[in-house]
């Protein structure tokens, strides 16, 4: 996806779900949540092993079916193995994008979601191209 294309959908997005977030604040699926809900964006946690905690300030949900509200942004932390499992619900709650975090791929989920019209982006860590994008580079 080319920047301009993924800059405005970064733009656009209100609300972003974050299936496998976590508690730990030295796990990537807390601190990339925690810098998405610093900037503004209503983070949406999803994950069974905290259902019903509170993380920035949203009750965590054990599943995608759970959510109540439409989501602009799909950003996971799951590993590819488990990502066929979580097709039919991604592809019910039809977000405007899937973001796949950095070392996460798989051909068949990414092709799944582009054949129903769901834009994918794959093996990039969503926090460091917002950065990128919205910041600019950053002095060496």
């Amino acid at each position: 996806m080319e920047d301009l294309e993924l800059k405005r959908l970064l733009q656009q997005a209100k609300t972003i779900a974050v299936l496998g977030a976590h508690r730990d604040p030295s796990r990537p699926a807390h601190y990339v949540s925690r810098y998405l809900w610093e900037q503004g964006y209503r983070v949406l946690p999803v994950n069974p092993r905290f259902a019903g905690e509170e993380l920035f300030g949203e009750r965590v949900v054990g599943s995608l079916r759970e959510l109540q509200s439409p989501v602009d942004i799909l950003d996971v932390f799951r590993p590819s193995s488990a990502l066929m499992d979580h097709l039919p619900e991604v592809l019910a709650l039809g977000p405007g994008l899937v973001w796949l975090q950095l070392g996460i791929r798989h051909p068949g989920f990414e092709k799944a979601l582009e054949e129903a019209g769901i834009p994918v982006v794959a093996d990039r860590c969503l926090m460091v191209e917002h950065k990128r994008l919205f910041r600019g580079p950053l002095p060496l």
